[in-house]
């Protein structure tokens, strides 16, 4: 199989470039920078300028790229920029797709920011988009996806959870804290969070290329926990209890509108990978912390 990723170097990208190459497949990743071999193609989303042949030779194409929503304060004119970069990059390729390879299947990149804060109540794949910055990035995100849908290409958006894994994403930003028990529930103790392990996130991602699923899929584990027991679940799989929680407004103070992502309930439910009979590594955040805890 020939898989075309963008956002190859991420962390999602990587581990899901990692797995497919040893079982033998191509990944050829898109760079923006000049090629360094065979194995990557440079591109331009900017301007949508991309290599066709690339595009053209793909089984499947996998879209991870934007600009970081959590590395940066998300002042005015970077939400520009964190908007601008997934349009932009989702635009050149379901339009290159639409061009040269309309039988290629597209996995695009989304979240659940989709359907924003939404209480105790359960989020299904039917369930309408919401409210707020994040809801709005990812309604547009999967939209931009529309001239290769036209095209009758198979698309499928990834609206992925709170990632966890032993470093990046939520491990790089507060996994130092709450894996030495310095700090407890992230604002309302009892909001609910939707969560997957790397692991699960790569091999759901496989499992939905070997599908023929078209559409959203709720990318997270059976059951979301509350923010009391997700950061107390990783501070007992390191042996500490979990700290003081953290102040909403605090969160809101350092990291501007990007707190939303950590503050935000959401009740997902996997109604999609449940359907398919995809089986998860670790199905409860005990398993997860676990993992997270022997790396």
């Amino acid at each position: 199989m020939h898989v075309v990723v963008s956002g190859a170097s991420g962390l999602i990208g990587t581990a899901l470039g990692t797995s497919l190459r040893a079982d033998g497949h191509t990944v050829v990743a898109l760079v923006r920078r000049e090629a360094r071999d065979a194995h990557e193609s440079s591109w331009d989303p900017t301007t949508g300028r991309i290599d066709d042949a690339a595009i053209a030779s793909a089984d499947v194409v996998v879209n991870l790229a934007g600009a970081s929503i959590g590395d940066k304060r998300l002042t005015e004119s970077y939400q520009k920029v964190v908007l601008s970069s997934r349009v932009d990059s989702t635009t050149t390729i379901a339009k290159a797709i639409a061009a040269v390879n309309p039988s290629a299947a597209l996995l695009q990149g989304s979240s659940m920011g989709y359907y924003g804060d939404r209480g105790v109540e359960p989020l299904t794949e039917r369930t309408p988009h919401g409210e707020g910055f994040l809801a709005d990035i990812s309604r547009q995100w999967e939209a931009s996806t529309e001239p290769a849908l036209a095209a009758g290409s198979r698309v499928v958006y990834l609206r992925t959870g709170l990632v966890l894994a032993p470093h990046g994403g939520f491990a790089q930003r507060l996994l130092p804290l709450a894996k030495r028990g310095l700090i407890g529930a992230l604002g309302d103790p009892a909001s609910l969070q939707a969560w997957i392990s790397l692991v699960d996130q790569v091999r759901a991602m496989r499992f939905l290329i070997d599908s023929d699923h078209r559409g959203a899929v709720n990318m997270v584990a059976p059951h979301a926990v509350s923010s009391k027991d997700l950061v107390g679940s990783i501070a007992s799989a390191y042996g500490h209890k979990p700290g003081l929680g953290v102040p909403a407004w605090i969160l809101q103070l350092v990291v501007g509108p990007a707190a939303d992502d950590l503050l935000a309930s959401q009740n997902g439910v996997p109604g999609v990978l449940t359907r398919i009979g995809f089986e998860w590594t670790h199905p409860t955040i005990g398993d997860a912390a676990g993992y997270i805890a022997e790396r």
